[in-house]
């Protein structure tokens, strides 16, 4: 069995065109498409990154059942 591997992009109208295939015209083949995954540049690493933060009270004592609730998370 003859493998061959391409890599294309999907149209906007959500379809493929492969083109100068090795194989003869009427020959059967299986075809399996395979998404690849975002390159890390492409993905937005940092969602929040220029959003502005704002700290209310962060020097303020929080209540000890607050304490105990956040304890439960780490």
């Amino acid at each position: 069995m003859l493998a061959h591997r391409i890599e294309t992009t999907v149209k906007d109208d959500r379809t493929l065109t492969l083109e100068n295939l090795p194989f003869t015209s009427g020959e059967q083949v299986e075809v399996i498409i395979l998404s690849r995954p975002r390159k890390i540049s492409e993905q937005n690493k940092y969602p929040f990154r220029g959003f502005p933060v704002q700290y209310i009270e962060p020097t303020e004592p929080i209540a000890q059942e607050d304490w105990e609730a956040a304890q439960g998370l780490c």
